[in-house]
């Protein structure tokens, strides 16, 4: 006897842009308000227009590059977030496993695929948010016979090399490194190298990061 495979929304939200996290929650509020499939929802439906008008707001204010404006836009964000996790629940619980049924809601299913994880450049593993505002989490990939490595990250002005870097020491892998006290919404570019008996090598390609 086959097993159904459950439906589950997409949560890509760390990796969304704001833009990409009020398009999901217009397509969301437009998919469940009224539709008959979803008559209970968590929460009022218009919070989440609300929500997301709010946010697409601020982030027109925050062009101006002010921290507190910036400050709340990341909040609003993270607000924004939280009820697409909650709907996303609902709907889940609430669709019986049909597909079209959950497709209407606006949320996108996550793949039941399992994927090798992929390393962002040679030698960065993966790179995220950190569980604060202003904090990137690094993960430095292991080279062989390598004694450490070096850390450097600096802001990407307009799309191109820092104009400063600052280098951090790493002398293992295991853990990824934490970077803290950053400025949200700006870019930052990241690159390691590693240090063997022959010296260090040459820095990898830069990796790119939104701060939040």
């Amino acid at each position: 006897m086959s097993t159904m495979k459950k439906i589950k929304p997409l949560e890509d939200y760390r990796i969304l842009s704001d833009e990409g996290v009020v398009s999901r929650g217009v397509g969301v509020y437009t998919g469940t308000n009224g539709n008959p499939n979803f008559p209970n929802p968590p929460f009022p439906l218009a919070d989440l227009k609300t929500g997301t008008d709010s946010l697409s707001a601020l982030m027109a204010e925050s062009l101006d590059g002010s921290k507190k404006v910036i400050a709340e836009k990341n909040k609003q964000r993270e607000a924004v977030i939280k009820m697409l996790r909650l709907l996303g629940r609902y709907v889940e619980v609430t669709c019986k496993e049909d597909m079209a049924i959950f497709k209407a809601s606006g949320f996108e299913p996550a793949s039941t695929t399992r994927t090798a994880p992929q390393h962002v450049s040679q030698n960065i593993r993966t790179i995220d948010h950190g569980a604060v505002s202003g904090q990137i989490v690094v993960q430095v990939k292991a080279v062989p016979k390598s004694l450490s490595y070096e850390l450097r990250y600096g802001a990407a002005l307009n799309g191109g090399a820092p104009a400063t870097w600052i280098t951090e020491l790493v002398t293992g892998v295991k853990a990824p490194v934490i970077i803290n006290g950053l400025t949200p919404g700006t870019i930052y570019a990241f690159q390691v190298r590693s240090l063997g008996k022959a010296g260090y090598s040459d820095w990898s390609d830069s990796v790119t990061l939104m701060c939040i």
